[in-house]
């Protein structure tokens, strides 16, 4: 099940929710009590298998510091 992160405007504390996808947006009460409280966005990582390939780095130069355009 997903974990929600959640911020309270009363007290300023962070708190997680574990729910279903579908209660998502749904009103999540701080620990202390009160309503007055946000969702955070959350970051997500994603990471390749053994196997993944990462993209070539550029090569050369291009652009005008890559020696096309300077003098």
């Amino acid at each position: 099940m997903p974990r929600y992160d959640y911020r309270c405007r009363a007290c300023g504390s962070t708190f997680e929710v574990s729910r279903p996808m579908i209660n998502a947006s749904d009103p999540a009460p701080c620990p202390e009590g009160h309503d007055d409280t946000v969702k955070l966005l959350s970051t997500v990582a994603v990471m390749g298998g053994a196997g993944a390939r990462r993209p070539a780095p550029p090569s050369g130069g291009g652009g005008c510091c890559g020696g096309a355009c300077c003098s």
